[in-house]
């Protein structure tokens, strides 16, 4: 059998996570744009926008969180600066850091990618049985961890 007839016939993690993870964003960040007029957000601005604080959270922190180099959410933050989600302010607690605040746009963002997150996870909740939806996000737990241990 051929290699890609045999990733066809049986789909490694790679396969699966990455298909998954695509017909997510694609769905998520489609309504986004069609429902909230959100046309100019990309799937890479994730990695900010789903880890930040509603006060405002640290880039390093949202490096680690999202498991990207420190530069590239510098990036993805000037960008959503420049998009109007996002401002930077000075850090309270350490006059030294800045703080990656969301403004009324980010905030309106966040409340509503959240939803939709829920309507998508409780629609394959539905489609496969709560139960076993619940287990499949357990066991993906599992596997994420153990592969951010290597």
């Amino acid at each position: 059998m051929r290699r890609s007839e045999r990733k066809k016939a049986d789909p490694d993690l790679g396969i699966l996570t990455s298909r998954t993870l695509f017909a997510f964003q694609g769905e998520l960040f489609g309504r986004l744009a069609e429902e909230e007029g959100m046309k100019k957000l990309r799937p890479r601005h994730g990695a900010v926008l789903a880890f930040l604080d509603e006060e405002g959270s640290r880039a390093t922190d949202l490096s680690t969180q999202s498991g990207q180099h420190k530069q590239v959410i510098g990036t993805l933050v000037d960008e959503l600066v420049e998009l109007g989600y996002v401002e930077r302010r000075p850090d309270p607690e350490d006059r030294r850091a800045k703080l990656i605040v969301p403004t009324e746009l980010g905030l309106r963002h966040m409340r509503r990618s959240d939803e939709i997150v829920a309507e998508i996870e409780h629609r394959h909740a539905e489609n496969v049985g709560a139960a076993d939806y619940a287990a499949f996000k357990r066991v993906l737990r599992l596997v994420s961890r153990s592969g951010a241990a290597t």
